[in-house]
């Protein structure tokens, strides 16, 4: 959940009655290249890492089909998400062990996440953090005081009553880890692209929401759960992925999909 000097002056343009409030921090760094496309039809497998990766134009291979090419966010087929079975710790919980599990974890977790409030986050980290990633939770709740301080609140507390936020997450790109010992699968990484909007005492909708933000979580499948985790041998096959716009052949070549809930 670490933010660069950049990304926090931008996000401190949120203004709410009277406090400006710096929007949510990363989850994890990293983001794994390989030029994989998703399944088109939401399998449950995660794309294997290793392919062939585009040149830096992104430019698309030569037998690439029109149709194929022509394909956007917007326009592909959706990835459609599975709903929470439980809900514990401030955070959903039944995910199972596959691609799309792992990705509908890291979204309900994201949109849930308490970004403005150091004590239920703290809670719900602990309840999906790895015990190898200890520090990490210290690492984010260092960052949640550090984001109340530069929105005018103690270091230490709840959200203000007065306002309400709603995260929402549009796009999902995922990628099976190549790490080594973890069987494959078992590691997966999640880019997200979101919209965060608040609610203010007005009960008016903000007028300047966070559009198009970016987070990242790496996931590993351990002990019967999908874990955070930020160990370097997780971390160290990450990269950038393209960025995302919804009417871009580019990003869904990348491997971006808009996201569907489950009805």
């Amino acid at each position: 959940m670490s933010a660069d000097g950049d990304r926090k002056a931008r996000r401190a343009k949120l203004t709410l009655a009277g406090i400006a409030v710096v929007a949510a921090v990363l989850l994890a760094g990293g983001g794994y290249g390989a030029a994989v496309l998703l399944n088109d039809e939401g399998g449950s497998a995660a794309p294997a890492s290793g392919a062939p990766a585009k040149g830096p134009s992104g430019a698309p291979s030569a037998s690439a089909s029109g149709a194929e090419l022509s394909k956007t966010p917007e326009t592909g087929p959706k990835l459609k998400l599975f709903k929470p079975t439980g809900h514990a710790n401030g955070v959903a919980t039944g995910f199972k062990h596959s691609g799309v599990d792992a990705v509908s974890a890291a979204v309900y977790w994201w949109e849930e996440y308490a970004w403005l409030d150091d004590q239920k986050a703290r809670q719900q980290l602990e309840a999906v953090v790895s015990p190898d990633s200890a520090d990490y939770i210290d690492q984010q709740i260092s960052e949640v005081r550090k984001l109340r301080e530069q929105a005018g609140l103690p270091p230490s507390g709840g959200t203000p009553s007065a306002i309400t936020f709603t995260t929402s997450v549009q796009a999902v790109r995922y990628y099976a880890l190549p790490v080594e010992g973890e069987k494959p699968g078992d590691v997966i990484e999640v880019w997200m692209s979101y919209d965060r909007y608040a609610t203010g005492p007005d009960e008016k909708p903000d007028n300047n929401p966070l559009k198009g933000e970016l987070t990242s979580v790496i996931l590993r499948w351990q002990n019967g759960m999908w874990r955070i985790t930020n160990r370097p041998n997780y971390v160290k096959h990450s990269s950038h992925p393209v960025s995302y716009f919804p009417e871009s052949p580019y990003a869904w070549r990348d491997g971006w999909r808009q996201v569907q809930r489950a009805g």
